[in-house]
């Protein structure tokens, strides 16, 4: 009898170890499978890394922060190629060189925010975002008379609040899907390598001003983009109008009835 009572007891162990083994892998399935994944992304607040787009076109995009060595050579590049591109501006860099401020607006280029201090983001308040914004926006209209609508955050950093805030005030943050790490040092040939081969339809591209070889790399890329078929606009031009989700790859995505600019 005691004999039985133990395999029967040996038994139940054996189911009960089953079925917890089940269970946690339920668990683990159920967190990480890609539907849920995914809702758990889309719950988070992003700026627009890419967009997409049907037609071959990409936008040029410059921080300009600290130095301005390169700006008026910039502006000439483009020019040669007739081309406009955004440059995301800090207010202190507003206030050191509103002459170079003026000329990129004059030529036809965008002047957006970039902060007024390059501060990070992801630690100030609501309250605080608001207000260095408006400050960098306040800047650059006085220079421009045009009132930025599209923002980058400092670093890339940000957080929910960063962005929640952000399209609160009706701007738009953005960010960028291909990195041209010219603030790195690298060669003009490794920056146009880079660009070249990582870009693609609805692309924002990250350049710097200020960065050593970038006025050198630009004119190979952009030839490169145009020879491959592409359109190059400022980011406002690129973005959707209309109504859109942001995938959880910072991906803007058209819903029915958006339109490209």
């Amino acid at each position: 009898m005691n004999g039985i009572i133990k395999k029967i007891k040996s038994r139940k162990a054996v189911v009960s170890g089953v079925a917890l083994v089940l269970f946690v892998a339920l668990i683990f399935w159920t967190v990480n499978s890609p539907a849920v994944v995914g809702a758990a992304a889309g719950d988070r607040e992003l700026p627009i890394y890419c967009v997409q787009r049907e037609d071959k076109v990409v936008a040029l995009s410059f921080d300009a922060a600290w130095g301005n060595e390169d700006t008026q050579q910039l502006i000439d590049i483009l020019a040669r190629y007739k081309i406009n591109t955004t440059f995301f501006v800090v207010g202190a860099w507003v206030d050191k060189y509103p002459d170079s401020v003026k000329a990129l607006h004059d030529a036809g280029n965008e002047v957006m925010s970039h902060s007024d201090d390059h501060a990070h983001f992801a630690s100030l308040s609501a309250d605080q975002i608001k207000e260095n914004i408006n400050t960098s926006n306040d800047k650059i209209e006085a220079v421009t008379g045009v009132r930025p609508t599209l923002f980058r955050c400092p670093y890339g950093e940000y957080n929910d609040t960063v962005i929640s805030t952000v399209n609160g005030m009706g701007m738009i943050a953005i960010q960028w899907d291909v990195d041209s790490l010219d603030w790195k040092g690298l060669s003009a040939d490794e920056i146009s390598e880079r660009v070249l081969k990582n870009v693609k339809s609805g692309s924002i591209i990250l350049f710097h001003n200020a960065a050593e070889n970038t006025p050198e790399a630009l004119p190979k890329i952009i030839e490169g983009l145009i020879a491959d078929g592409y359109t190059i606009v400022p980011v406002s031009q690129i973005l959707l109008s209309g109504d859109y989700t942001i995938d959880n790859t910072g991906r803007q995505c058209a819903l029915k009835g958006s339109k490209e600019q």
